[in-house]
């Protein structure tokens, strides 16, 4: 198995997206919630669990989405 290396920058940019769309502000949970994923992908790629890493790669992207979504939901509403 070769290391999740897409899923971890496809998750890294998606957080960024979720920043830039003022996740910071308006869903700061879920934000910090895709980073702490990413983290455990990163700290998963270097001990070499590989399947662990892209798993959390996957959820940090899935969540730092939805931080996003939100942040431009309530970014409408103001």
């Amino acid at each position: 198995m070769t290391a999740p290396v897409q899923d971890m920058s496809n998750a890294r940019q998606t957080i960024q997206a979720a920043r830039d769309a003022g996740a910071e502000v308006r869903a700061a949970d879920m934000l910090k919630q895709a980073e702490q994923l990413l983290q455990e992908a990163s700290q998963q790629l270097e001990d070499g669990d590989y399947i662990s890493a892209r798993s959390s790669a996957l959820k940090a992207k899935q969540q730092a989405m939805q931080a996003r979504q939100k942040a431009l939901q309530k970014k409408q509403k103001e």
